[in-house]
């Protein structure tokens, strides 16, 4: 079980790591943009990520 916390922990930290490798002046904008949202703003934006996963998993098992 902890295997696929890991396999998952690693693939997640790639996916978050070829935008800035690939495009660091984008992300630079990108990340002083979402600075500027309110607390309800994040709030929506993580969870639509978190819903988005879920879905991708069910989807996929």
């Amino acid at each position: 079980m902890l295997n696929y916390w890991l396999i998952g922990l690693a693939l997640m930290l790639v996916i978050e790591g070829i935008v800035p490798f690939l495009f660091p002046a984008m992300w630079r904008e990108m990340f002083s943009k979402l600075v500027l949202l309110s607390d309800g703003q994040l709030r929506f934006v993580g969870i639509s990520a978190m819903l988005s996963g879920l879905l991708l998993l069910y989807l996929v098992k």
